[in-house]
């Protein structure tokens, strides 16, 4: 080890204050332009990369320092004393610059800090001219399969693009589907259909990417990959059959988010088409997750697909004894008078038949809101009716029977009112009453 003459201290302490300068310039940057790329990104891209926009003026410091540093770095033939200095500087703000940006994407922290410690031990070792024995050392460490090797460095380089590519994908995909969402010109169901078709194809893209980048060969795993794909196909057909069928109901727009549906059991509106199923949210709050291919393949009453006016009927009986005029201009009174109902088309009631102890009705009232359930409609108007049939006499009526009783001598019959059980043993001769008064 050898002690450093006057010359090299010399260019070491002009490249000390190159590098201060270097990160006063990026504190300064960070400082000045990070709030307004802040302000920026919310604005533009509210709500996507949320993490992104509170790490902005990190992220502008640590890169401008970083670019500076590297322009310092590669300017000139630096003695090894002035290089380790720069080096690791630049390789500091470089893995600060990467973790930054991954933990502002939300990777977890771990993985944020692997690859920032691998980025700092590559570009430190590559300012002192040793990047290559780095690289030496880690292909060492490995074995062989068949012609190709595996080794220590294809493992950290598969992390590395890995990790980059998902970051990059996670990125586009936000910065794609907050594009597609404030296009005027698509509908909710054709941005929901684009923002599909984009993130597939970003994550192809990223993957044949990859596969280049890494310089894997795909022919030499033609006949593994065909039977991996096979084994897949089947394992993966519900899967496949699920996506397709989703892309099929957001072309065809039969069902979009914020419907109304009925799928067997299942009552509520459309939250969300995802891949493999749909969201629905009952008036509950349970979330059902119904498997796209089934509401391909299965009955759908869908009351918002073409017009989301919906009709609520409100069964009502009446007594006989009842003014019947009066009890149908209390029940549309009733039904107009609800806050969800509407004006047009107005409420109508319809006396739909004689029962056996009541005139049966049925008030008929207009919705548009069926998301917020019909049940809680029901409620409120019978609620304001039966005060209505209090106010004014009208009787809601009861079950009831007659039970006549006979004289088994031939005597008068006479009806007892009440109830009565139908399937009661009538009274035998022997207790049978002596008259009519019995």
């Amino acid at each position: 080890m050898t002690i450093p003459g006057t010359p090299a201290l010399i260019e070491a302490l002009f490249a000390a204050a190159l590098v201060l300068l270097a990160l006063t310039l990026g504190w300064l940057a960070g400082r000045r332009l990070g709030p307004a790329l802040a302000g920026f990104w919310r604005n533009h891209f509210d709500g996507q990369g949320e993490g992104i926009a509170p790490r902005l003026c990190q992220i502008v410091r640590h890169a401008v320092a970083a670019a500076l540093l590297a322009i310092v770095a590669g300017s000139y033939g630096w003695h090894p004393l002035s290089a380790f200095g720069i080096g690791l500087v630049l390789g500091w703000t470089t893995a600060r610059l990467a973790i930054d940006v991954l933990r502002g994407l939300h990777l977890p922290r771990w993985a944020a800090w692997t690859i920032g410690a691998v980025i700092f031990v590559a570009v430190l070792s590559n300012a002192l001219g040793g990047f290559d024995n780095v690289t030496g050392a880690l292909e060492r460490v490995g074995f062989d399969v068949g012609r190709r090797r595996l080794s220590l460095l294809s493992l950290v380089s598969v992390a590395v693009v890995a990790v980059g590519l998902y970051a990059l994908v996670r990125l586009a995909n936000r910065l794609v589907s907050h594009s597609i969402g404030r296009a005027k010109s698509l509908d909710a169901t054709q941005k929901l259909l684009a923002q599909k078709l984009a993130a597939i194809g970003a994550v192809v893209v990223a993957f044949f990417f990859g596969i280049d980048l890494l310089g894997i060969d795909l022919t030499t795993f033609a006949v593994f990959s065909g039977g991996l794909g096979l084994a897949i196909g089947f394992g993966l057909q519900k899967t496949v059959g699920n996506l397709i069928a989703g892309i099929i109901l957001l072309m065809d727009r039969s069902i979009k988010p914020g419907d109304v549906i009925v799928v067997g059991e299942s009552f509520g509106w459309v939250n969300k088409i995802g891949v493999r199923a749909v969201s629905v949210i009952t008036r509950d709050g349970k979330e059902h997750l119904i498997p796209n291919e089934n509401l391909m393949t299965q009955e759908v009453e869908n009351w918002s697909f073409t017009d989301r006016n919906v009709r609520v009927r409100i069964p009502v009986k009446v007594g006989y004894e009842s003014d019947l005029k009066l009890a149908q201009a209390l029940m549309l009174r009733a039904a107009s008078e609800s806050p969800r109902v509407l004006k047009s088309p107005k409420p109508n009631v319809w006396l739909t038949s004689y029962g056996d102890y009541a005139a049966e009705h049925d008030i008929l009232v207009w919705i548009s809101d069926p998301e917020s359930g019909v049940g809680n409609v029901r409620s409120d108007v019978l609620n304001r009716l039966w005060l209505l049939f209090k106010e004014h006499g009208i009787v809601i009526p009861v079950p009831r029977r007659e039970m006549i009783l006979r004289d088994p001598a031939g005597g008068a019959a006479f009806a007892a009112p009440g109830a009565a059980d139908p399937d009661a043993v009538p009274p035998q001769p022997s207790e049978a009453p002596a008259g009519p008064d019995a």
